[in-house]
């Protein structure tokens, strides 16, 4: 028999597909994505946990007219190999390829960009306003995970949604998990859901046999609904949605076509927001995904026969290295507790869990909570560490202003994948958070340039005295032996070669690009000063006087030029009357798609060879 999967180039070719063919199509897609992912990497368990849900949903509505937003983005596979991208799909996270996330300008049926949690209902919603603005039909749906209902923002448009209470269909994917197991009382709240009778039928069941009773059945009726708070919590512990405004459907199988295509259809002829409450599977089809879904959450390229991963690192990752020194310190510092929001494995606190579980939080994806816990703990004289991503750490600013900095309180934030993080693309380069961070009154921001670096930082920031922010890289490290913590001078930076003419800055884990640089000047005949900043705030004094004793100063940054380190250095160098001349390379005024860091740095010139071509260019000399 012909695979079915290669002839479909929309969903329009999905509805013509018998219901036994629509269960072949499910297992092709499959086979497919994990056939594609085990090459490229990517977000595997949360993709195949949506197979029937994603089908079901372009069987019941037509997204050519009304729209689809996805939460997060990262269970969009087979959204995209049914909307006519079956032929790219190879592409998926590769430099010029497909996005792994919901991109419009790939699609007509990708109605908005989604790579953070928790923000599809507020899309929705603003898209359901202004169709009725515009008096048109369309139907609008939101996908939001119930780990991204950990979130206040989900809530707030929850609220507002109920409030307006305009037409809106939400659909719940429940699978019991964010990247790691959900948290929380929301959680232990849908588990209740999930082993309740259906409160919406029974109750739709007894209004229609009291209708049939002869004279009396509709003033019976009418009692009843009076009494439908009390059959509402005798049948379903607490209808929170209800509550909100919303008709609650399910709980159904989300593996079920059948039974969600019903659902759905109810869905749609309900007036008003409508819940509907799905169950699915994490990994469902594929083993090793399912029986361990946070490792396949996001992987690497793998063994589809086995799941194993083909490439095996040799030295430690950034991330392991900071797990390691945090563990270290924690064991002398009890006052030491760490904070993931939702991410413990990936920030590298799960063994800090099993060692010292009294001491560590998982909040769920609400960063913005986990900040101001952080802040109450260092205020009672705990000494927070906060692991998060420089992507998310972003949804905190506020928080780490007015909760943080402001009262000049203890708080270490951990910033992991700090700079290019490659196959991910726009939404998670971690490129502003020190433009972001260094605008910050109090905020100590540290730039470890190696994994000794990251040890003796790390050491350093938890002992001081106010806000601290720890930027490293994602991958692997420079693998060097580690040594016992070093002592730190605040503010002080590292002069690691004494030249003339050319001063070159390094800023952190770049520094990579920065030696490049700095032996092929040396080829050049030229005899470049090279400092490594290791702190961008406070600046050492020292850097901003060299500016003006040399003929050019060259910044190189892993992170936005606009307000980046050296648009710090070059305000301190006007500041103190330093006459300088200077060349920036960073991120530029832009976003960032997906690639590999090799192949972005190469993209944006941000070579070795790239940056000594254009300083020399600079000098008037031939290259």
């Amino acid at each position: 028999m012909a695979a079915i999967l290669p002839t479909i180039q929309s969903p329009q070719d999905v509805r013509q597909l018998s219901s036994a063919d629509v269960r072949t199509l499910a297992k092709e897609l499959r086979e497919e994505i994990v056939r594609v992912v085990s090459k490229n990497g990517g977000h595997l368990a949360s993709n195949l946990g949506v197979v029937e849900l994603t089908l079901a949903l372009h069987l019941a509505f037509d997204f050519s007219q009304d729209r689809l937003i996805w939460d997060v983005g990262h269970q969009t596979y087979v959204h995209k190999l049914i909307t006519g991208r079956y032929r790219q799909f190879a592409s998926l996270r590769k430099f010029g390829g497909l996005s792994g996330f919901p991109k419009p300008e790939e699609s007509n049926y990708d109605h908005f960009v989604a790579g953070h949690s928790s923000t599809s209902i507020s899309v929705a919603l603003g898209m359901a306003a202004a169709r009725d603005l515009a008096e048109e039909k369309h139907q609008v749906v939101a996908v939001i995970g119930d780990g991204a209902l950990t979130a206040g923002m989900a809530w707030e448009a929850l609220n507002h949604v109920g409030d307006l209470g305009t037409n809106l269909i939400v659909v719940l994917n429940d699978n019991e998990m964010s990247i790691a197991r959900n948290v929380g009382a929301l959680s232990s709240y849908l588990a209740r859901a999930r082993t309740a009778p259906s409160y919406l039928r029974t109750k739709a069941d007894i209004e229609a046999l009291l209708q049939r009773i002869p004279v009396v059945g509709g003033r019976v009726a009418e009692i009843s609904e009076r009494l439908k708070d009390s059959l509402k919590y005798l049948l379903v512990s607490g209808m929170l949605f209800e509550e909100l405004g919303f008709t609650y459907l399910g709980p159904v199988d989300g593996h079920n076509l059948a039974a969600l295509q019903e659902m759905f259809a109810v869905a749609k002829t309900t007036p008003g927001p409508v819940l509907v409450h799905c169950q699915t599977v994490k990994g469902k089809g594929y083993r090793p995904a399912a029986s361990n879904p946070d490792r396949f959450h996001g992987i690497g390229a793998f063994n589809p026969a086995t799941g194993e991963p083909l490439a095996k690192p040799t030295v430690p990752t950034y991330t392991e290295v900071f797990s390691n020194t945090l563990l270290a310190i924690a064991k002398e510092n009890e006052r030491i507790v760490a904070i993931t929001a939702a991410m413990p494995d990936g920030t590298g606190l799960t063994p800090f869990s099993k060692s010292y579980p009294e001491r560590f939080f998982d909040v769920g994806i609400a960063e913005q909570h986990a900040v101001t816990m952080a802040a109450g703990m260092a205020a009672s004289g705990l000494r927070p560490v906060f692991a998060v991503y420089s992507t998310f750490l972003q949804r905190a600013y506020d928080q780490i202003i007015h909760d943080v900095c402001l009262p000049n309180l203890p708080v270490v934030l951990a910033v992991d994948r700090g700079g290019l993080v490659g196959d991910d693309g726009e939404t998670h380069q971690g490129v502003f958070d020190m433009a972001m961070l260094r605008q910050m009154p109090n905020m100590t921001i540290m730039l470890p340039r190696n994994s000794q670096e990251l040890v003796n930082l790390l050491v350093a920031a938890c002992e001081q005295p106010g806000p601290v922010a720890v930027r490293y890289p994602r991958g692997a490290s420079d693998g060097g032996e580690l040594l016992p913590a070093q002592p730190v001078i605040i503010g002080r930076a590292q002069c690691l070669r004494r030249g003339q003419e050319i001063l070159l800055v390094n800023c952190g884990t770049i520094w990579d690009v920065t030696e490049q640089v700095q032996q092929q000047l040396v080829a050049a005949g030229l005899n470049p000063t090279v400092y490594d900043l290791r702190f961008l705030k406070p600046l050492d004094p020292a850097v901003v006087a060299a500016m003006g004793e040399h003929r050019l100063t060259v910044v190189i940054e892993e992170g936005i030029v606009a307000g980046g380190c050296g648009s710090a250095l070059l305000e301190a160098a006007t500041a103190a009357a330093v006459k300088h001349e200077a060349m920036l390379f960073g991120i530029p005024d832009r976003f960032i798609p997906h690639g590999s860091r090799s192949e972005l740095l190469a993209a944006l010139g941000l070579t070795g060879e790239s940056i000594s071509a254009r300083i020399l260019a600079k000098l008037g000399m031939k290259y």
